[in-house]
């Protein structure tokens, strides 16, 4: 555990003490991990997440600093904006594991293209209903509703795979980071078409009685 060189207290983020209110300047190679005082590991607990965060901001949040001098108020801004973006990689578990992956030496998303075998025989079905459901532009096409459930089921099958994969985190270049990764690649594809999905819901003409 660091200590702050300020006042010599425990810190809980390099970004500042909680115990004196001093602002920290930490590396920039620092992990969101090592930004929020957590061991990296995929399993988060979301609720010790959020209180990291709040316990954190209440040093950093520019607020505090209102009517500091300017150099303070931007130091501030600095800290805080990366401790939102440390928080908004691991709040995020899809973008906690392809970090996690990059960090262990795993391929990334431009290197390794591939999905499971096994998902892309269902991909190509999934692309016809989503083209037909396009072609039909301001009806109600029919079977969207279903095919959304279906890749919400599809997305928690694949999150439940890359947890089972980082979990107990790999060895740097193992292969289980090869198979995260193209089970991340399976999951950006269902966010995608599940984003698509509600945008064509969205556009479904009200029907009057």
């Amino acid at each position: 555990m660091q200590r702050c060189p300020n006042c010599d207290a425990e810190l809980e983020s390099p970004l500042g003490c909680s115990a004196c209110g001093r602002l920290l300047d930490p590396p920039a190679a620092l992990s969101p991990f090592e930004l929020l005082g957590l061991e990296a590991g995929f399993a988060i607990d979301a609720r010790a997440l959020e209180k990291r965060l709040r316990a954190t901001m209440r040093v950093v949040h520019p607020d505090v600093y209102a009517s500091a001098p300017v150099p303070v108020l931007e130091h501030a801004e600095r800290n805080s904006a990366r401790l939102n973006g440390a928080y908004e990689v691991l709040a995020d578990p899809v973008e906690r594991a392809d970090w996690l992956v990059n960090w262990l030496g795993g391929p990334s998303e431009s290197q390794q293209r591939a999905m499971p075998q096994a998902f892309l025989h269902e991909v190509l079905e999934w692309n016809e209903q989503l083209e037909e459901a396009r072609s039909e532009a301001g009806s109600a096409p029919a079977g969207l509703s279903e095919l959304q459930v279906r890749l919400r089921e599809k997305r928690d099958q694949a999150l439940a795979n890359v947890e089972r994969l980082l979990i107990p985190l790999p060895e740097r270049g193992s292969p289980r980071l090869s198979e995260a990764r193209s089970e991340l690649n399976a999951l950006r594809y269902l966010e995608r078409a599940l984003r698509e999905i509600e945008e064509l819901q969205l556009r479904r003409p009200v029907q009057h009685p």
